[in-house]
């Protein structure tokens, strides 16, 4: 699995990419994904979100975390053996350090929830189809979360 974890430098201090790496290698696992593949995580800030959000959602606000699936046109030609791109993440770390404080967990639970919930939603998983398939994205984060030793209590 290749993970592109991108982190702006005013944070590359404080952002665990380690971290990043595993949620997304478990979220993966525990959706039974096969073959090698590839996604590319960036960690930002609100401002940066903030564009990302109102250029491609149209939506003139920050958000904590956006998904980029890949559409798979296949208007690129891959070779063969190459990994299967499944899209972007971007994440602000203003929002982590932010809803971190409001939900009362870490950091690094904040992260790694918003890593597991991006990367789940490259799967094809949508919380806002309703609230069968809303409780289903949840109890499989807070699974993967906990496999990572990082429960609600953590």
């Amino acid at each position: 699995m290749l993970v592109d974890v991108q982190v702006v430098p005013q944070y590359a201090a404080v952002v665990d990419a380690t971290l990043v790496e595993r949620a997304v290698v478990q979220t993966l696992r525990a959706d039974d994904v096969a073959g090698p593949v590839e996604i590319s995580i960036l960690i930002t800030d609100d401002a940066d979100v903030h564009r990302l959000n109102q250029t491609y959602r149209g939506v003139d606000a920050p958000t904590d975390v956006l998904s980029f699936a890949e559409d798979d046109d296949h208007s690129f030609v891959r070779p063969p053996d190459a990994p299967r791109y499944l899209g972007d993440i971007a994440i602000s770390w203003d929002r982590v350090v932010a809803q971190a404080a409001e939900y009362g967990h870490s950091r690094e639970r904040e992260l790694a929830f918003l890593v597991v919930h991006g990367v789940l939603h490259l799967l094809g998983y949508d919380h806002e189809r309703g609230p069968v398939d809303e409780a289903d994205m949840r109890a499989r984060e807070e699974a993967i979360l906990g496999a990572l030793g990082l429960s609600r209590e953590g």
